[in-house]
């Protein structure tokens, strides 16, 4: 326990809000609940540890590196390897904390890339990138359940990132679908949510809430498939997906800077919305689509589970905790498909919907009574203001008067909830008087 916490006990007591007994009690359950709780700062310190460890032994051999023999070159190449897999195992035999276990963990994972790739270069054996972090992943991520070590999990998520860009994106020999990528975040899933049940505010649930749709966003177009025309359709619905996700009850306790679903998925349904909102992008849409079945395929099944999500959160909830974000997917694929080939229409609706969504976002923050999302829905409706000033023929006086209002409209609606905020722990304290 900190001190700051014992000084908060001592006031109580001193202020006769409980009793010393019960102020003993609390204490003595809090010194019994911190017993054999890994210190999280001396973790990040040994996972840190043991990547500077790795990094100094990999230096001082790259410097001598050209006068080694064959035989000599192959058994330093193995030496951390072998050093890594003994921490792990006495990680594991003698049931050491978490410490133990994420940093020898960190250190086997790159000491078994080390030491493929010098093996690969000691005997010169052929081959690519992806070929060399598929076999690296698929011999690390084992460790996670093994070792239950959120560090390699996180590992395992960047590095499978990376593999799906190197085959889908950087492979210019031949553009090819990543599908191992999709093996291995389905293998690291499970482990993610059995975090989500134990520790759901701790701060490795709150990266992954980050990293896990970070990373589907950026390899989406690596899925998809070659032709590309429903790569739109497909991103919508998927950040459609990602904020109903973010909407589950299980998010619900978290702080909003902790659910990475639910801010991803609306800043990226909103800029989506506001791209569109210029009519050239319209006109530069075919008139016919063109798309193979995989991409069919990947796009119609991103729609159907977030339209299934809604349909999840409506009958849970009710249709009047169904707010726009949740549905401006399905809104924008209607127009997409059926409305796009009309000159005007298409662009008006886009900016209607964008302008909707920037005061559903005022009127979601100021029934939570938070400053943030009043303030991104300022933003949002600022933001698409400023956007007409580069495709209409306003003058600058009226852009200078549309201005001066947002900025009227941002100090006013703020000053207003504040002032409601401050009425309304006042009568919270009058009746607790």
């Amino acid at each position: 326990m900190g001190s700051r916490f014992n000084k908060e006990l001592k006031t109580l007591v001193k202020d006769k809000v409980i009793s010393p007994e019960l102020a003993d009690k609390i204490e003595q359950y809090y010194a019994t609940k911190d017993i054999g709780k890994p210190n999280r700062l001396f973790t990040i310190f040994g996972v840190l540890g043991a990547l500077l460890i790795g990094s100094g032994i990999i230096l001082m051999l790259a410097h001598n590196w050209d006068d080694f023999s064959r035989i000599t070159k192959t058994v330093l190449a193995f030496i951390p390897l072998l050093l890594g897999q003994f921490f792990v195992g006495f990680s594991i035999l003698k049931d050491k904390s978490a410490t133990w276990r994420e940093a020898s963990g960190t250190f086997l994972f790159f000491a078994v890339g080390a030491c493929i790739s010098l093996v690969s270069q000691i005997y010169n054996i052929p081959g690519n990138i992806s070929s060399f972090l598929l076999v690296w992943i698929a011999l690390c991520l084992p460790l996670i359940y093994v070792l239950r070590s959120h560090m390699i999990a996180i590992l395992v998520v960047i590095w499978s990132t990376y593999y799906a860009a190197e085959v889908g994106f950087w492979n210019y020999r031949s553009h090819q679908t990543p599908w191992l990528y999709l093996l291995f975040m389905l293998l690291v899933i499970p482990h993610y949510l059995i975090l989500l049940k134990q520790r759901l505010l701790s701060n490795v649930v709150t990266i992954f809430n980050w990293i896990l749709p970070i990373s589907f966003a950026i390899t989406l177009p690596t899925i998809i498939g070659d032709k590309g025309d429903l790569i739109l359709v497909a991103y919508i619905a998927f950040y459609g997906l990602l904020y109903n996700i973010g909407r589950l009850e299980v998010f619900k306790s978290l702080r909003t800077l902790r659910n990475g679903y639910l801010i991803i998925g609306s800043l990226g349904t909103v800029s989506f919305l506001l791209t569109f909102t210029f009519r050239w992008l319209w006109e530069e849409l075919p008139l016919k689509f063109e798309y193979g079945l995989q991409e069919m395929y990947i796009s119609a099944a991103l729609f159907l589970i977030a339209f299934g999500l809604v349909i999840y959160h409506f009958i849970k909830k009710g249709i009047r905790q169904i707010n726009l974000f949740q549905i401006t997917f399905v809104l924008f694929t209607i127009v997409y498909f059926f409305l796009s080939s009309l000159e005007v229409v298409p662009v008006v609706l886009m900016n209607a919907l964008a302008f909707a969504l920037g005061i559903s976002a005022i009127r979601i923050g100021a029934n939570k009574f938070n400053f943030g999302i009043l303030n991104y829905g300022l933003l949002i409706i600022s933001i698409l203001i400023a956007c007409r000033f580069f495709d209409t023929g306003m003058s600058f006086v009226l852009r200078g008067v549309l201005f001066v209002l947002v900025g009227i409209g941002f100090f006013v609606t703020n000053y207003m909830m504040l002032k409601k905020q401050q009425r309304i722990k006042k009568q919270l304290k009058d009746l607790q008087l």
